[in-house]
């Protein structure tokens, strides 16, 4: 009898014996499995949260672009503020859309992964809002910075068309000073000649004369050019190299006079210019030696 359950129990502690086996073989194939796991989850988490934190620098990036853009966006632009405008938008364009196809693989990535948490859920979507209102603001700020470009050429326009006006009123009033500085020259202008009877008759200037006839001044034809032009504004004295002098045209005796120099030689001095040539342009003047 005790042989018999000697036997048994020799048999109970086999069994026994082999299933504690088996069971630790399979304990430390689910550890092993859970650890592969464990490090799996981390490794994944580790890359979101990479991610993330390389996402929130953008974020900053864009920040600080959008802040540019605040201080500069109601304050007269210059052509430097303009372009750095310009570049901050295209720094804020580029890093938004580079964040949200980071974002959209990261996603898909957590839908497949068993790292996805609620706290985590709400951070990508606070990050992707965020993104969105830079994409937003961004396409503001476009249209703002057009609608300034649009006014400037407006402005610019204007100012073309008012430059060009003032340049056709300053040739215009060029052109009427030209005009009226050549009448009053013209107004001004006076002729005078002199010379002895005989040379005043040779140019048809003087003609007859004698001790019961006045002597004809200008006749038909006469020599235009044997006369001296001269402006009587400025025509104050005319030298007449001789020591006798008759006036043969009609100037008021009143408007000038006769001067002597120390050889007894003439100088019409004319006192009053308007007067003077007031009855007529022309001065014939006969001289004698």
């Amino acid at each position: 009898m005790k042989q018999i359950l000697a036997f048994y129990a020799s048999i109970f502690l086999i069994v026994s014996c082999t299933q504690s086996v088996e069971n630790s073989k399979q304990l430390q194939s689910e550890n092993d499995s859970l650890r592969l796991q464990l490090a799996k989850n981390e490794a994944e988490l580790n890359e979101v949260l990479n991610i993330l934190n390389t996402v929130e620098n953008d974020i900053k990036t864009i920040r600080s672009a959008e802040n540019y853009l605040n201080i500069e966006k109601d304050t007269e632009l210059t052509a430097s503020a303009r372009d750095q405008i310009k570049k901050n938008m295209t720094i804020i364009v580029e890093t938004v859309k580079k964040n949200k196809q980071q974002l959209f693989e990261l996603q898909e990535k957590l839908n497949e992964s068993n790292v996805l948490s609620s706290a985590l859920q709400k951070t990508i979507d606070r990050i992707t809002n965020e993104l969105n209102e830079k994409s937003e603001l961004v396409v503001k700020f476009q249209r703002e910075l057009g609608e300034k470009d649009e006014k400037i050429r407006e402005m610019s326009q204007q100012v073309t068309e008012l430059n060009t006006d003032i340049q056709i009123l300053k040739e215009v009033n060029t052109s009427q000073n030209d005009l009226i500085k050549r009448q009053d020259i013209t107004l001004s202008m006076v002729y005078y000649c002199f010379g002895t009877k005989k040379e005043l008759a040779e140019q048809k200037i003087l003609a007859g004369g004698s001790l019961f006839s006045k002597s004809k001044v200008l006749q038909e034809g006469f020599n235009q050019e044997y006369f001296i032009t001269a402006d009587k504004r400025n025509l104050l004295e005319i030298p007449l190299f001789a020591r006798k002098a008759i006036i043969h045209t009609t100037h008021p005796e009143r408007s000038y006079k006769f001067v002597a120099d120390e050889e007894k030689n003439l100088t019409v001095r004319i006192t009053d210019s308007d007067d003077f040539w007031r009855m007529s342009k022309y001065l014939v003047i006969e001289v004698r030696l």
